[in-house]
């Protein structure tokens, strides 16, 4: 098939624990394999992948048998340990049998959080992909333990979005052991519908995704919603989707509407607003009044100290921090001309005061706005706009 009948071409794949392991305490194999065939031919059709995998915790409980005296954390680092050396293993056999090359890719937020370390990372993937290498990639989990203590950061659902933002993927696609988002928990509401697609992640739909997560995974539906606002924000299309079904993966590759399609709120974007809007170097936050919400968000105005009402942790001047409306959404990231100190200092002021209270003076902006990147809400925050 030729590459023209492809609706996606850069496509970030994330396996998820309970589709991996069919509800059990191993991985099921039988369906990895059927998992990497799929990827084999989207692959051999001109698609370029990047693949997201949980199961390294599963892959150890499964080679480890036997009872042992650690517990808790230690315990997860070393079943992630053992494990992980056996998923990269079974992906290699798998992948080899379709003369495909993968290379593994162990990730903490630490590698990412700084611009060069970002853009290491990115000009690794970008490398991968030219030379057709499938990259698989999960959380170092020896190292990562926000994930094994269930941090909501810490999940491959959020991870998979970061490496979509990274490589600048057309296509994000979550798959699990559920259709997609229902108005309600299909497992106890059999009343629910599935929804097919959402073009603004409001508090509606997140009271929809509950704060459920799988019996060995790290995510639940939430966590999905996190990583499709992330995406979404930085122009990836994102689809939840179940797994199981047959040829899910070609189909979605091909642009059939299945599971729940998460319409993206921007136009792709450039590869340092990215950054910004990831998060992944965030240092605190700077609460605005309404005024100075619609001054960004309608006007592409600059943050200025007038409109700060509010400070959150601490920063120095240079620094990336989120901004939040008075309702405590977030409506913007950027790069501070102020340090958190200066900002508490001057908040509420007009601009021509700001040399007199502080003593220097390096601009009239607390965020200029070309080191701004919108999030793209309506200015009073219940949600996105197209």
């Amino acid at each position: 098939m030729n590459i023209t009948t492809l609706a996606y071409k850069r496509i970030v794949l994330k396996f998820g624990t309970s589709l991996l392991t069919g509800g059990s305490d191993h991985l099921d194999t039988d369906m990895l394999s059927r998992l990497v065939e799929q990827v084999a031919t989207i692959h051999g059709q001109g698609a370029e992948v990047v693949i997201v995998t949980s199961g390294a915790v599963a892959a150890g409980r499964h080679r480890l048998k036997a009872n042992h005296e650690l517990k808790g954390v230690p315990l997860r680092q070393v079943l992630a340990a053992v494990g992980q050396a056996r998923l990269m293993q079974i992906y290699e056999e798998f992948f080899e049998k379709h003369s495909i090359t993968v290379a593994q890719a162990l990730l903490t937020r630490a590698d990412i959080a700084d611009r060069s370390g970002y853009l290491n990372a990115r000009n690794t993937f970008m490398g991968l992909l030219e030379l057709s290498i499938v990259g698989i990639v999960n959380e170092n989990d020896v190292v990562a333990v926000d994930e094994l203590e269930e941090s909501r950061f810490g999940d491959n659902d959020n991870l998979s979005a970061m490496v979509a933002n990274l490589v600048d993927a057309d296509l994000l696609v979550l798959l699990t052991d559920i259709a997609g988002l229902y108005t309600a928990d299909p497992h106890i509401h059999p009343e629910a519908r599935l929804i097919p697609e959402v073009r603004s992640i409001d508090s509606t739909i997140e009271e929809m995704a509950g704060d459920t997560a799988g019996k060995l995974g790290t995510g639940g539906m939430s966590t999905k919603i996190e990583a499709a606002r992330l995406a979404t924000a930085s122009g990836v299309n994102v689809i939840i989707a179940d797994g199981r079904e047959q040829n899910i993966i070609q189909r979605l590759v091909h642009g059939e509407a299945v599971g729940t399609h998460f319409i993206p709120a921007n136009s792709k974007l450039e590869s340092r607003e990215r950054w910004m809007l990831s998060g992944l170097c965030t240092h605190g936050c700077l609460v605005v009044d309404d005024g100075a919400s619609t001054a960004l968000m309608e006007q592409k105005k600059s943050l200025l100290p007038a409109g700060v009402r509010g400070v959150r942790g601490e920063w120095e001047r240079g620094d990336i921090v989120d901004v939040s409306n008075l309702s405590g959404a977030r409506i913007a990231s950027g790069i501070t001309n102020y340090s958190s100190h200066d900002v508490e200092a001057i908040k509420g002021l007009r601009s021509g005061q700001i040399a007199q209270q502080l003593g220097h003076d390096y601009g009239a902006e607390v965020i200029h706005r070309n080191n701004m990147v919108l999030l793209n809400r309506r200015a009073d925050g219940t949600g996105q706009t197209l």
